[in-house]
């Protein structure tokens, strides 16, 4: 891994080891890197208000998920079914 491959998490230098900046590095891409589609209505348009919960800014729906990831855990969607 180099320095170009970990993004915003090169603010902390030498701090906090390699295996850990790896982990904050993915963590920040799934959350500010890509758009977020609404489950609902199927919008780009999906941010997080706080950890857990997501809101659609195009049909106003609020719903949770994961806390850097608006799905749900393979666990949650075993018990709907």
């Amino acid at each position: 891994m180099t320095t170009t491959s970990l993004g915003s998490v090169k603010r902390y230098r030498t701090r906090y080891g390699r295996t850990t900046k790896y982990k904050a590095a993915q963590m920040d891409s799934l959350y500010n890197g890509r758009r977020l589609k609404c489950p609902y209505c199927s919008k780009d348009a999906v941010k997080r208000t706080f950890v857990g919960v997501w809101e659609c800014r195009h049909c106003a729906v609020k719903f949770s998920g994961r806390a850097y990831t608006p799905e749900k855990s393979v666990q949650a969607v075993a018990e709907e079914a």
